[in-house]
């Protein structure tokens, strides 16, 4: 298969998103800091995370890039959260988790036309 930059980019921030979440999930473990391998896991699944959204910033505006980052990143944390750690689920939860997805896609949109 032939993938073009910008594709190849695009999975990269993807998989700098996973490990960003990765590393937020091992922070929590860590149990504010008191266990010393969700620390470890979470040191390296930032710097590796903030590594790829670095290279990402050759190709993708930084706008784009750096809202997608924390936008997925804050989606995909509160759905671990709700599903794996219990957290409640609320309306302005629930609101604002909608319009950070709104958000996301608008700049993804303006940055095309």
């Amino acid at each position: 298969m032939n993938y073009d930059l910008k594709t190849i980019t695009w999975v990269l921030l993807i998989v700098a998103i996973m490990l960003e979440v990765s590393g937020t999930v091992a922070m929590k473990l860590s149990d504010g800091f008191t266990k010393i391998i969700p620390i470890m896991a979470m040191l390296v699944f930032y710097a590796m995370g903030l590594s790829l959204l670095a290279l990402t910033l050759k190709v993708i505006d930084v706008s784009v890039a750096y809202a997608v980052w924390s936008g997925l990143g804050t989606v995909l944390i509160t759905l671990i959260g709700i599903v794996w750690f219990k957290e409640s689920v609320t309306v302005i939860k629930v609101a604002s988790i909608i319009l950070i997805v709104i958000g996301v896609i608008g700049l993804n949109l303006e940055n095309n036309v």
